[in-house]
C-alpha cells in the first residue's frame, strides 16, 4: 500500500530544494496538502530567515513567515525594497511577501475566529492571516469570554447565519469558551489554549487542559498558541466543504 502510494506522488511533489546546508523546503506542500508551508522565524537569525524567504519567492511566488521578531522583519523588508509586495501583521507576528502579479485562489469556504479576551488577539490573528492566505474568508469577533457570556450570542448567530463552516476559538486562563461554543453550534470547533493565565496551571497548561477535558462533542484542540494549525485545519475543512 505504501509503495503504490509513493507511486502515485509526482516527483514534481515530492521536489526539496535546499538552501546551502541550512534548510531544505518542501517547496509543492501546498499542491500536495492545501496548506503552504510557512517558514518559523524564531530559532533563525534575520539573515537566514531572508535568505530561506528569497529562495521561496523565486520557486513559489509567495511566502509567509510566522513568528518574525523586528529584526526579521527588517531583514525581510530589504525583499520588499526589490519589488516585492510585503504585508507585515505585528500582532500576529506574520509577514506574508508575494511577488507582483501572485493572487490567492479563493476557495468560497468560510470560517468564524473568536476570542475569549483582547490578549488572546494575537494567536487569533495568526489564524486570520494563514486561513486567509488559503484562500479562505473569515469572519472575526474579538474579547466575549465567559466573564461577560451574553456578549458571545449574537456575533456567533451572525456567523453561523454566514454559512461558516468551522469556527477557531480562541482563548486563554481557564478556557472554557470553547466548550461553550461548541455546545451551541452544528460545525467543528477548533480549540486554540493560549499562555495567558497566572500561578498554577499559567503558561496555557490551565487552558489545555480544560479544552481537552471538554464534555461537548465536536471540539478538537491544538497546542498552546498554535493558531497557525487551527487557521490551517479550518480553511481546509471550508475548502473541502465548497471545493
Amino acid at each position: 500500500m505504501r509503495n503504490l502510494c509513493a507511486k502515485k506522488l509526482s516527483k514534481n511533489l515530492l521536489y526539496i530544494k535546499e538552501v546551502g546546508k541550512l534548510a531544505k523546503l518542501d517547496v509543492h506542500r501546498e499542491s500536495r496538502k492545501g496548506i503552504p508551508e510557512i517558514v518559523l522565524a524564531e530559532g533563525k537569525t534575520p539573515e537566514e530567515t531572508a535568505e530561506i524567504a528569497e529562495k521561496f519567492l523565486a520557486e513559489k511566488g509567495r511566502v509567509i513567515v510566522s513568528r518574525a521578531s523586528k529584526r526579521h522583519i527588517q531583514a525581510l523588508r530589504k525583499l520588499a525594497k526589490r519589488g516585492i509586495i510585503m504585508d507585515v501583521n505585528e500582532k500576529a507576528r506574520t509577514v506574508v511577501l508575494r511577488r507582483k502579479g501572485f493572487t490567492v485562489k479563493k476557495t468560497g469556504g468560510k470560517i468564524g475566529i473568536i476570542t475569549a479576551g483582547t490578549s488572546d488577539i494575537p494567536v487569533a490573528e495568526e489564524a486570520r492571516v494563514i486561513a486567509e492566505e488559503m484562500g479562505c474568508q473569515v469572519l472575526t469577533t474579538y474579547d466575549i469570554g465567559v466573564a461577560g457570556i451574553h456578549r458571545l450570542f449574537s456575533p456567533l448567530q451572525k456567523m453561523i447565519k454566514n454559512g461558516v463552516s468551522a469556527l477557531v476559538v480562541v482563548a486563554g486562563m481557564e478556557g472554557a469558551l470553547p466548550s461553550v461554543v461548541t455546545g451551541l453550534v452544528d460545525v467543528p470547533v477548533i480549540g486554540v489554549p493560549t499562555s495567558i493565565g497566572y500561578g498554577l496551571g499559567g503558561g496555557g497548561v490551565g487552558a489545555l487542559i480544560s479544552m481537552l477535558q471538554s464534555c461537548s462533542p465536536g471540539l478538537t484542540v491544538v497546542n498552546i498558541d498554535n493558531g497557525i494549525a487551527a487557521g490551517a485545519t479550518a480553511a481546509l475543512i471550508a475548502a473541502k466543504k465548497y471545493g
